[in-house]
């Protein structure tokens, strides 16, 4: 998976958020989710998000739009307690 990182270090998330290191580590996450959304909002700008955690366990929440063979990251930051209580009982589930 390519990435393009070109919208994600123009803004300030990128100074004080996650490295793009980071976020590329949770999108290889084997129990990552990636979400459509619910909001005509973000649907018709083609946004998705990605639940995953790095290899040292943090615990990561990206928005994302995608072409199929490059990964354009919006922004990203750590999950909040309710998104990591959805992804570790979603992972739970796949086992």
């Amino acid at each position: 998976m390519d990435f393009d990182w070109s919208l994600y270090t123009a803004t300030p998330a990128a100074e004080t958020g996650p490295s793009p290191d980071e976020i590329s580590e949770s999108f290889e996450d084997p129990f990552s989710l990636r979400l459509l959304p619910d909001s005509p909002r973000f649907a018709e700008q083609a946004r998705f998000f990605s639940l995953g955690r790095t290899l040292q366990g943090k615990p990561l929440l990206a928005v994302y739009t995608s072409t199929g063979k490059t990964v354009r990251v919006i922004t990203a930051r750590k999950m909040s307690n309710e998104e990591s209580f959805f992804y570790d009982r979603k992972a739970k589930e796949s086992l």
